[in-house]
């Protein structure tokens, strides 16, 4: 029993170093990332709010250090659609079986490989609709599995913003939405004790991967080290969708 919690923690904290390397280098992906193997070593819903906490504390060290390109304005009706979409998220994570979450999960990696492939995304859309549909679809993603980051990328490289505004603004709705889908778990009753600490028993190789993540930024090729990891995402993904 010993060396298979062992097992499963070694497991755990070498997704969560890769998970966040990932988010330190590129700014967002902890969650794609770390879904498409934490369900093989833990329950997906305790991978969930686990990544979710990580997130918001992640987001929360950009947007000080970028707090001077956030444009406040351009995050109101992506939090409103948010605010929207959380609640119907967390319920669906509270109630899906754990084969049907893993699923989801899988469906979800997919699909963004597939974007990604066929660079399936808009140059350019305007008006507040898109903004709060961005926002509800990240809260409903984000809070039933995890990963609310596509639907804002997607809608912030629309918006013709500069790199370090764009990187701001997508961080500080980040601290928005998974400050609200933390909310959400807690009255569903998942951020629980056993989950807090395995939390904090993962926080240093999350800390120590989004370091190295940043101070390796700009040293390797982009493109290459982004075909790696979706590829990654789509072997996974295609595991998790066919075995649940």
């Amino acid at each position: 029993m010993m060396a298979a919690v062992t097992f499963a923690w070694a497991a755990g904290a070498l997704v969560v170093f890769v998970a966040s390397f990932v988010m330190g280098l590129t700014g967002s992906g902890i969650a794609l990332v770390a879904m498409a193997f934490l369900p093989y070593v833990m329950e997906p819903a305790t991978a969930i709010v686990l990544l979710t906490i990580y997130a918001l504390a992640f987001s929360l060290v950009v947007v000080v250090q970028l707090r001077r390109d956030l444009t406040p304005r351009a995050l109101v009706d992506l939090a409103l659609g948010t605010l929207a979409g959380t609640p119907p998220g967390v319920w669906l994570l509270a109630s899906l079986p754990v084969s049907l979450l893993n699923r989801l999960i899988g469906a979800v990696l997919v699909l963004v490989v597939v974007l990604e492939a066929r660079r399936a995304l808009p140059e350019r859309v305007h008006g507040r609709g898109w903004a709060l549909l961005a926002g509800f679809l990240a809260g409903l993603v984000g809070g039933a599995v995890g990963t609310p980051g596509p639907p804002v990328i997607v809608y912030a490289t629309t918006q013709g913003w500069s790199p370090r505004t764009m990187k701001a603004n997508i961080m500080g709705f980040f601290v928005l939405n998974q400050g609200a889908i933390l909310l959400g778990y807690w009255w569903a009753g998942l951020l629980t004790p056993p989950v807090l600490t395995l939390t904090a028993a993962l926080a240093l190789p999350a800390v120590a991967g989004a370091l190295v993540g940043m101070a390796l930024f700009g040293r390797l090729d982009p493109v290459r080290f982004r075909r790696v990891v979706f590829a990654l995402l789509l072997v996974s993904g295609l595991v998790l969708l066919i075995r649940g």
